[in-house]
């Protein structure tokens, strides 16, 4: 293969499948091991109902993650605010047809699958702001004017998902896509503004959450408040956490989790329970693990020679950290407690496959990544 065809992006299917990662589809496969492992032991040694459905949705995504790699990265790109569309209209449409779960109205119902669309979202937002960037030089991203448009494209689906209510999928969403800004070279000023604006505004934001917001936020500062009602979450996540020690306790040997004590062992507080079972030594192992799949994720990133693989492949790692800080965090008690699965392991089905489908694209930025693309998605020489 002739360095000029790597620059046009011209590969055979041939020649793709022998550029895929194939060390980053092993660290991937190793947490959704350990998934299908807790899940296991979440019910008390039996493969039903979550670990066999985990390992058959994982090898799904691991099918949808190469098809995604496959496609030329141009595709993407030229695509991205159409994906973006089509994320804004399931996002608009859970307010009409969505269903109630566990309290909020997030998913809609296409009889196989329970589709959450916030999930989507944080992919295809990824997608239409690298695009915007790409599409604009580092002289024009100076000018105010500049950043309405990447701002409302981030503001749209923030307030729909808001209002499902989904304060910690919101949050995600904007937190990403202020990393993106940022490796795009949006100015420092920006974002001290925002900031400043941010903490003005939080005398409103408190006044327009809902009472059970309030209630994690209250009892994160003072879990002993409400320890029966609000606060049991976290302090029986706490006690298993402590309960774990440094070796654990043993596999299916956590009293904490399989005395029913630990809600949601099955999503939400799964670190929890691999904690009490494999210890503060097991916590740290997969924590080390993420962070191999953040280093790949930012390298590949870095070594894109166009602004829009760089972009999607910054913000598409840059979720996967929320997702792994968000969830460690909140079952330790560092921060307050919201809805966000532990990225491989926790049990669900949109999530998986929005992760895999995230992946298969800095697949396809590693693949392409001797590519020059124009700024609307033509390939250029050098």
């Amino acid at each position: 293969m002739s360095r000029d065809l790597a620059h046009k992006g011209r590969f055979s299917l041939g020649e793709k499948i022998l550029h895929i990662n194939w060390f980053l589809v092993l660290l991937l496969s190793l947490p959704a091991a350990v998934g299908v492992g807790m899940l296991f032991s979440a019910a008390n040694g039996d493969m039903q109902p979550w670990a066999l459905r985990h390992a058959m949705r994982f090898a799904v995504g691991l099918g949808v993650m190469f098809m995604v790699a496959m496609v030329d990265i141009r595709l993407w790109m030229r695509y991205a605010y159409v994906f973006f569309a089509a994320a804004l209209l399931m996002l608009a449409a859970v307010e009409i047809i969505g269903f109630v779960g566990m309290g909020a109205q997030r998913w809609i119902n296409l009889g196989f699958i329970s589709l959450q669309p916030s999930e989507i979202m944080k992919i295809a937002l990824v997608l239409a702001l690298a695009r915007y960037f790409h599409s604009i030089s580092m002289e024009d991203i100076g000018r105010p004017t500049i950043l309405i448009p990447p701002l409302v494209m981030v503001a749209m689906p923030a307030l729909l998902v808001l209002r499902q209510p989904d304060l910690g999928t919101a949050l995600m969403l904007i937190a990403t896509s202020g990393v993106v800004f940022f490796m795009a070279g949006v100015r420092a000023w920006v974002f001290l503004g925002t900031a400043t604006a941010a903490l003005a505004s939080l005398p409103v934001a408190w006044e327009v959450l809902h009472d059970y917001q309030r209630d994690r936020v209250l009892t994160f500062l003072d879990p002993s408040r409400d320890p029966l009602g609000a606060g049991y979450h976290i302090t029986q996540s706490k006690i298993a956490l402590g309960a774990g020690g440094l070796t654990g306790k043993g596999f299916m040997q956590g009293s904490q989790s399989h005395l029913n004590f630990l809600p949601e062992k099955q999503t939400d507080f799964i670190f929890t329970m691999l904690a009490e079972e494999f210890g503060m030594l097991g916590g740290v192992a997969l924590i080390g693990l993420y962070t191999l799949i953040l280093a790949f994720g930012f390298a590949i990133a870095v070594r894109s020679r166009n602004q829009f693989g760089r972009l999607a492949a910054i913000g598409i790692t840059s979720t996967f950290f929320l997702y792994v800080f968000i969830n460690i965090a909140m079952v330790m008690g560092l921060i307050p407690v919201v809805g966000v699965p532990l990225p491989l392991i926790s049990y669900g089905g949109t999530a998986m496959l929005t992760l895999m489908f995230g992946f298969g694209l800095i697949m396809s930025v590693y693949i392409h990544r001797d590519a020059v693309i124009g700024p609307r998605g033509s390939s250029s020489e050098l």
